[in-house]
């Protein structure tokens, strides 16, 4: 749809970005032509009021103004036209894809995902895995999750690690290249993390494989490119493992952490009796030997607060988001990780003790508010 769009009409893209510019110089040209033509005619008007030269160039003033007035105004009309024209490309791309997520519904991972679909307005089917027997999954030699299946067409892809697949789609909605080419941008790569283990890990997941007008047009500048890769990574990299020392930190918030993970995920009658009471106690321990690994202070709600706040200074307080007017993806990568302690201690101390909340319920809204 995107490649039809192209060729039907070359100049949609650099046009729709031109919104908000003066009109074309060759439309003032046309307004200036119109008057010159009105002017110099010498027909039955011109002979019947030769001694009137200031009303018939008032009159010819009058006819280019409104000619030219006409001309700026089917511009901007046209170039509403073409932005409309652009978004129904999206949205036809958006349409054509199927999507299940599969995914444990307490994960700050598989929430960025969430975050990102839902802003997206792209449908999606939700399958929770049994994080125990995990058979839910046994198609996948990967076997960590989030997984997304994208079906497009006759073509079914599988999409793993959460950046990727947020980094995927968006390359996906903004330039029409297929997916089963845009995934191989990401390269799956073994590599040994500091506990010695093999892990796999992608290469480029922060980056939109676009081309230069098409990240003009997504960025409008490079800085913005590199900030948002940033803080992406830093969400990632560190925020993300500030949330189990924290919703673990008491052996009372392990306990009601384990209680919404049982309610929330899917786990059979003795599984989720024996998941919250004996994970609640084993992942209280482990939480301090986290702390101990990622350097955490004695108390590590501060690391916490120190991290929200550094998120709300980056956001600065000339913009709403760090994407300016709407969420980017940084904004929804902070959010999905942030969001999975909704409900508990941690949560309602971040919201109180922090900057971070106004910039929560923005994106909040905005998620909310996205067209379905």
């Amino acid at each position: 749809m995107a490649l039809a769009a192209r060729a039907l009409w070359p100049g949609g893209r650099a046009l729709a970005r031109g919104l908000g510019r003066r009109p074309p110089p060759g439309l003032l040209v046309l307004g200036r032509a119109s008057f010159a033509g009105a002017a110099g005619g010498p027909g039955p008007a011109a002979t019947a009021r030769k001694g009137s030269p200031r009303l018939l160039g008032a009159a010819a003033l009058a006819l280019g103004g409104a000619l030219g007035l006409y001309h700026t105004a089917r511009w901007h009309l046209r170039a509403q036209d073409l932005r409309a024209e652009l978004s129904a490309v999206q949205l036809s791309l958006s349409g054509r894809l199927q999507l299940t997520l599969y995914q444990y519904k307490t994960c700050p991972f598989c929430s960025k995902v969430r975050a990102f679909l839902d802003f997206h307005a792209l449908p999606y089917q939700v399958v929770e895995v049994n994080p125990v027997r995990k058979a839910e999954i046994k198609f996948s030699s990967y076997r960590k999750v989030p997984i997304l299946l994208a079906q497009e067409g006759d073509n079914l892809q599988q999409l793993n690690d959460s950046s990727v697949i947020i980094s995927a789609l968006k390359t996906h909605l903004v330039s029409g290249q297929p997916l089963e080419d845009i995934i191989t941008y990401y390269p799956p790569m073994k590599a040994m993390n500091d506990q010695g283990k093999e892990v796999t890990e992608f290469c480029n997941k922060y980056w939109l494989m676009l081309d230069e007008k098409e990240a003009q047009r997504m960025y409008g500048g490079k800085e913005a490119r590199t900030e948002e890769m940033k803080w992406r990574q830093w969400a990632d990299d560190w925020l993300v493992h500030l949330i189990s020392p924290n919703v673990y930190r008491t052996p009372a918030e392990a306990l009601a952490s384990f209680d919404y993970i049982v309610r929330e995920g899917k786990f059979g009658v003795v599984e989720g009796a024996l998941a919250k009471y004996m994970g609640a106690a084993a992942m209280y321990l482990i939480s301090k030997r986290l702390k101990r690994r990622h350097h955490l202070q004695d108390d590590v709600r501060e690391d916490l607060y120190e991290a929200a706040n550094k998120w709300v200074a980056a956001v600065g307080k000339d913009r709403p988001f760090m994407g300016g007017q709407k969420p980017n993806l940084a904004d929804l990568a902070v959010y999905g990780v942030l969001r999975v302690m909704e409900g508990l201690e941690a949560f309602d101390d971040l919201m109180r003790h922090t900057r971070i909340q106004p910039w929560y319920l923005r994106v909040e809204k905005a998620i909310a508010e996205a067209p379905r």
